[in-house]
């Protein structure tokens, strides 16, 4: 991909502390965008931000709980203040704690990954839409949790279910204006959640073996391509990174 495929562009990262969501803040700047790291984490993201404005890059990063809706807009507001708007946003930020079948899960801990999860997405995009034009682009980070039911995962299960359903329905409703709505299934990612999963010893996933995880780097590049023109054909659906057609295109294989 051209080192400068983002040039201009200013994209919004949700939580940006770790893992994915800081690969996908440090590929993005690589390639010319703006980035604002945003997650509960306020000194990690600081960190992350000092070090792409040290390799050259333009960044800033706050603390930012997407649960709140206020929240969420105060990262808006930081991206169109300090960088003149928003272009890309990246509806990352997720969790799959606490691991547990329905029996015995506790009502207000499956309701809290519901807030982060699902109301996190839904908050990023409404927010955004107050300063996004026609070009701009919305990826919802998703799973192969989304089509499957998994021993453990109801919580999980459900929010990615309806995190596709929101990216179908805001490309729907988006598409007349030219804001495109697309979906990343990046398969398993070796970042912290992986140790979770693997620590909690409940259904297939986490009997399987590390070296099977891709790298977050290979997650930030793909979105980092699906922000581009080359990606529109995909838009109001979920694209698999374990299809290996889309790696291809990334320039993965």
């Amino acid at each position: 991909m051209d080192d400068a495929a983002l040039a201009g562009r200013v994209a919004l990262i949700t939580g940006a502390s770790r893992g994915i969501g800081a690969a996908a803040a440090r590929v993005m700047a690589a390639q010319g965008a703006a980035v604002v790291l945003a997650a509960r984490s306020a000194t990690a993201v600081e960190t992350i931000a000092a070090e792409i404005e040290a390799d050259g890059g333009r960044a800033a990063a706050l603390d930012c709980d997407v649960a709140e809706y206020a929240a969420v807009c105060r990262a808006v507001d930081l991206a169109k203040a300090q960088f003149g708007g928003l272009d890309i946003l990246v509806n990352n930020a997720g969790v799959i704690d606490p691991i547990a079948r329905i029996e015995d899960s506790y009502p207000a801990a499956w309701a809290q990954v519901q807030a982060i999860n699902v109301t996190g997405v839904y908050h990023g995009i409404r927010a955004a839409l107050s300063v996004m034009s026609a070009g701009s682009v919305i990826i919802n980070i998703s799973s192969g949790a989304a089509v499957s039911a998994l021993e453990g995962w109801s919580h999980y299960c459900a929010s990615k279910a309806a995190v596709l359903s929101l990216t179908k329905c805001a490309d729907v409703e988006l598409a007349a204006r030219g804001i495109h709505v697309v979906g990343l299934s990046p398969g398993t990612v070796a970042t912290e959640m992986q140790v979770a999963i693997k620590a909690s010893g409940i259904n297939p996933v986490s009997e399987l073996d590390p070296s099977v995880h891709i790298p977050a780097d290979w997650v930030g590049r793909a979105i980092a391509w699906l922000a581009t023109e080359a990606a529109d054909a995909f838009r109001g659906q979920d694209v698999s990174l374990r299809d290996e057609d889309i790696r291809r295109r990334i320039g993965l294989v």
